[in-house]
């Protein structure tokens, strides 16, 4: 039987997000498994794994805000901005962390940059790390994101300084280009040493378990798809209107959420906290965008 829910995973060194999904498929006995949010395969912390009828929610948590503590080393570009690229240039740099904190306002807000050739981008309908394996460059446009936080959080001086900093932004946003941007800002160049992510929407590392663990415990560590989506505003329901959930209804917006509810989305649940679907606002009405319990599954 398919376990249904998630699992927040602290991602270790050198395993790439795709490991991991490989990793729980065996430990579960089940192929539907799948992440929210890649992790580069050096960078450790939240990843979130769906498992079962769950994978169908996990955009919701993809869509979310991260967190990070990155260690940006300056002096030093690389060609994948990050600690595991080739050199391009070395240089000493001579600041201060005073001349850090200046710069680091310019990145915070909405901001653009422009995609890493080895990030999972598609450029016409091919991955910009693909085509970096084959020693190709294309342009790429620019992409909106959101920086709510860059500061710092302690520095090292020398001839090629380190500054760890703390990151909250929205998802899409490149920590390595943030490290590359802020070198040339501060007159040299930089490339990201190491990264952890602290939290992806409101799962933290606190809740994150090792694959050492989730080998060992597995089901016991698996949240409910209900708590999963705990992030969303929760509608309760009964009666004959779970069945309606349950058949995929589609509801004026006061019928379900009430007069007061926010934009959306909506996790669904019924009286015993189970999640049946995720709602969302369509005009004046709401319309499921998933259904997890099904009139068939009630069964």
């Amino acid at each position: 039987m398919s376990t249904d829910g998630l699992v927040v995973v602290d991602k270790p060194a050198g395993w790439t997000s795709h490991d991991v999904v490989a990793k729980l498929r065996g430990v579960f006995g089940q192929k539907r498994v799948g992440h929210a949010g890649t992790l580069d395969p050096d960078a450790t912390g939240v990843l979130l794994v769906g498992l079962g009828r769950f994978t169908r929610c996990l955009r919701y948590l993809q869509e979310a805000g991260k967190s990070y503590r990155a260690t940006i080393s300056f002096g030093v570009a690389t060609d994948t901005l990050d600690a595991a690229g080739a050199v391009l240039e070395r240089e000493p740099m001579s600041i201060a962390p005073e001349d850090v904190e200046r710069a680091m306002p310019c990145f915070v807000g909405a901001i653009e940059q422009i995609p890493p050739m080895v990030s999972a981008v598609k450029i016409g309908g091919r991955r910009l790390h693909e085509l970096a394996r084959r020693g190709e460059e294309v342009e790429r446009p620019a992409r909106p994101v959101r920086v709510e936080r860059f500061t710092l959080e302690s520095f090292e001086p020398g001839p090629y300084p380190e500054a760890t900093v703390l990151v909250d932004c929205s998802s899409g946003t490149y920590v390595r280009v943030l490290a590359a941007d802020l070198g040339v800002a501060l007159g040299g160049c930089a490339h990201l040493k190491t990264l952890r992510r602290l939290s992806v929407g409101a799962f933290t590392l606190d809740e994150a378990h090792p694959l050492e663990e989730v080998q060992k415990r597995n089901t016991e560590l698996v949240l409910s798809p209900a708590e999963a989506m705990r992030g969303l505003e929760r509608v309760a329901v009964a009666g004959e209107t779970v069945r309606a959930v349950s058949h995929g209804a589609t509801f004026p917006a006061v019928g379900l959420v009430g007069a007061n509810g926010g934009p959306g989305p909506f996790a669904v649940v019924d009286e015993n906290d189970t999640l049946l679907a995720v709602y969302e606002r369509r005009g004046a009405g709401v319309k499921p965008a998933v259904v997890l319990v099904t009139a068939e599954n009630q069964r």
